[in-house]
């Protein structure tokens, strides 16, 4: 329940700064415009690695690609995969596109940020000297129009956000966990994973940033380059089940999928169809 609150004060606290710096809005796009096509010269030297920056910072944004959003969407109830595979991809724009937008903003709006050359280490602009990129960034930006206040805030944000991504990560762990071994010795590999959790919590809590984040871009890459295969190998019978849905929508129904119905194997919630499930747990219950 907090972190919908906690989403929505930090988009609040974003506006604020946009709106007492809307001044700036030409030249802050100019600058966005300018540095995306390379036409900055300042900064036109860096754009490969910047680009490759942006890619590594924004596979974190969400889940799109890594595998992981298919643990929480499958305990999701609904009547037709197609529901539940929508929801995933508007979390995506929601993401990306509020919370993320908004911090990026935050910081061109007011100007606090260094921009580094990661081949060489020079330094092209400096507007926060001794500040590491990262939160320091977001910090710096909130205290521009709230002194004293940017610290406490970005933490708290950080916190929760933080703290939602560990617990998610930790379902998605135990979830796999619980696929690949048996029921009889689930409770010792259940307490082994919890260990090791808490051991690379603790790792990163003592680690640099540059390290915690050399670690997170090497796991995050092996699990979508994995990830990749299996999407390939899923998109002919996710493609059946988006136009099966678009197909129901548009004969006014509401849309319930039968795999049996399109030979899509291995897929026992959906053999014979929602329906039939439904009145197959009402009964046991």
């Amino acid at each position: 329940i907090v972190v919908p609150f906690m989403a929505v004060g930090y988009l609040l606290v974003a506006i604020a700064i946009i709106a007492v710096n809307i001044e700036k809005v030409p030249d802050v796009f100019g600058l966005i415009f300018k540095s995306a096509f390379g036409a900055d010269q300042v900064f036109g030297g860096i754009l490969g690695s910047a680009v490759m920056w942006g890619v590594k910072r924004g596979l974190y944004a969400n889940e799109a690609g890594q595998g992981t959003g298919a643990h929480p969407a499958a305990a999701a109830e609904v009547s037709h995969p197609a529901k539940q595979g929508l929801v995933q991809a508007f979390s995506i724009y929601l993401d990306v596109f509020l919370v993320v937008t908004a911090t990026a903003l935050m910081i061109l709006f007011t100007g606090q940020y260094n921009v580094i050359n990661e081949k060489t280490g020079e330094t092209i602009v400096e507007h926060l000297k001794g500040v590491e990129p990262g939160a320091g960034y977001t910090q710096a930006a909130v205290d521009t129009l709230f002194p004293g206040f940017g610290s406490a805030f970005i933490a708290i944000a950080l916190f929760f956000f933080a703290f939602t991504t560990m617990y998610a990560y930790y379902y998605i762990a135990e979830t796999n966990l619980a696929y690949l071994v048996r029921s009889e010795k689930r409770g010792t590999a259940f307490f082994a994973l919890k260990l090791v959790f808490l051991a690379a919590t603790f790792y990163g809590t003592v680690k640099t940033a540059t390290t915690a984040w050399a670690m997170g871009d090497i796991g995050l890459g092996i699990m979508v380059w994995l990830n990749l295969i299996a999407i390939l190998l899923l998109f002919k019978p996710a493609y059946m089940a988006l136009k099966d849905y678009e197909e129901q929508l548009k004969q006014g129904k509401d849309p319930e999928f039968n795999a049996s119905k399109y030979g899509i194997k291995n897929a026992k919630f959906w053999e014979n169809g929602y329906k039939r499930w439904e009145e197959k747990k009402e009964k046991t219950l």
